[in-house]
């Protein structure tokens, strides 16, 4: 049985009707079901069995606690990219071992905060609030996938400083085109990440043996997500190069990180499988895997996409001289992965009495492949743009005000880049596992919104040649 299907008319998730839950919480709200996040991480790990690879969650795909936490509990490790992300992370049940912290632009705060517990933004008392311990007697990161000669000098000074010692994987740049959306693109060489394969002899043999540091290993991302097997064939192959050339120059590759990026059918049949890159991409580690190499992975869309959907309700209709646009209180304030890498989501009426509808892109000669009675029209939201859509151009049902619909395959990269644009508070989530329901993130006030802004802090700024 699916985490999301239609039971009596009505869009289920696990046993519950989302209807019950909009209902509830209100709208527009994300609905995540446990039972798929499981299912969703226990294939990666059967896919990768051979390789023995360690899963860390990548938490910009959806950083809430509680899914965190959901993880952790399968024994996930988590990939962080933000001081932010590393706290939460900490207050998710993480070891700080298990915790790998990428990303380009890593601040010296997030650094010292990332090597030693008492340089965390986060009070006992704070951290207490939510169940774990003092972050000041914390150790550092697993390890640290560094994206550049200056970050890495950085690390250095801070880690000696504080006595600490950074372990780390530098990330290459392999010139690998993952044949992905131009924004998510991350492998090629005019991307800002990683660097380039034909320096990274040069930078460990500088700053391998440097105090504080410890080279560990390589890590490669290349994209997200990546619809094409064979990319990451040929991001293999360069790591598995430079691996041996480091080895020959006496600085071992004791971890692979291959990052993530693995793909989620949004639409029916348009990617192959998990299974499918695990049969190619693990033949060529087995050998190596089974000498002592540590394998990473770093999922994210694989496990929450379609562990996920975003609820919403019909606001208004209009039938426009050109086209018929259905207005919901959704838009690219709640999911801004159409408005800005034109990613498609299929979107269905959460009430719903015929046949299961095919997850296919619409079309107005076609009727989506849907089937008759359908209109054709653009899903849009309430905000003050024109980019402002879920869907355009879809066959539905004829709607009206007050229906529900559900945007699928959004657990990954919905909440996590919602925003406050127009004063809009950010949705309600909601975790079903089963028959159980529980909000897991209340819907933003707008008390919170005005917050930071409730008063004036006068600024005493120094002046070159004023005394303070």
């Amino acid at each position: 049985m699916s985490s999301f299907e239609w039971r009596d008319g009505r869009l289920h998730a696990d046993e519950i009707p989302v209807e019950a839950i909009a209902e509830a919480v209100g709208t527009p709200t994300y609905v995540y079901s446990a039972t798929a996040i499981r299912a969703a991480y226990r294939r990666l790990q059967t896919a990768f069995a051979p390789l023995d690879a360690e899963l860390h969650y990548a938490v910009k795909a959806s950083p809430n606690l509680h899914l965190c936490r959901l993880l952790r509990s399968l024994g996930a490790g988590m990939d962080v990219v933000s001081g932010g992300e590393l706290e939460r992370a900490w207050l998710a049940g993480a070891p700080m071992s298990e915790i790998v912290f990428a990303g380009v632009g890593k601040s010296d705060d997030e650094l010292r905060a990332a090597l030693d517990g008492r340089a965390s933004p986060l009070t006992a008392a704070e951290a207490a609030r939510f169940g774990a311990p003092d972050p000041a007697g914390r150790g550092p990161v697993g390890r640290f996938n560094v994206e550049s000669e200056s970050e890495l000098e950085r690390i250095a000074a801070i880690a000696t400083e504080l006595g600490a010692t950074a372990r780390f994987c530098l990330r290459v740049n392999p010139n690998v085109d993952p044949h992905t959306h131009e924004y998510t693109t991350t492998g090629k060489k005019e991307n800002k990440f990683g660097i380039d394969a034909d320096r990274i002899a040069g930078v460990v043999e500088r700053w391998g043996g440097a105090p504080g540091l410890a080279f560990e290993g390589l890590h490669v991302h290349i994209g997200s997500p990546v619809p094409e097997i064979e990319p990451y064939a040929e991001a293999i192959a360069v790591v598995l190069e430079l691996a041996d050339e480091l080895g020959r120059r006496g600085h071992p590759v004791s971890t692979l990180n291959l990052g993530g990026g693995w793909p989620i059918p949004y639409t029916e049949g348009a990617v192959p499988p998990i299974e499918a890159y695990a049969e190619r991409i693990v033949p060529l580690l087995e050998e190596r895997a089974r000498g002592g190499l540590a394998v990473l992975l770093e999922p994210g869309r694989s496990i929450l996409a379609n562990s996920g959907v975003l609820v919403a309700r019909v606001q208004h209709v209009k039938r426009g001289r050109a086209k018929t646009f259905v207005i919901c209180d959704g838009g690219m304030h709640t999911l801004i992965r159409p408005a800005l890498y034109r990613a498609f989501h299929f979107v269905w009426p959460a009430a719903w009495s015929g046949p299961a509808p095919r997850w296919v892109e619409d079309s107005a000669a076609e009727g989506g492949g849907q089937g008759d009675g359908l209109e054709v029209c653009d899903i849009v939201g309430p905000i003050c743009e024109t980019g402002d859509f879920l869907a355009r151009d879809r066959a539905l049902p004829p709607m009206r005000r007050g229906e529900l619909l559900a945007v699928f395959s959004a657990g990954a990269y919905g909440m996590s880049m919602a925003s406050n644009y127009n004063d809009h508070g950010r949705p309600a989530e909601v975790l079903v596992d089963g028959d159980r329901a529980r909000v897991i993130n209340e819907r933003q006030p707008l008390a919170a919104l005005l917050a930071t802004e409730a008063s004036v802090r006068e600024l005493r700024l120094a002046r070159p040649g004023v005394p303070a």
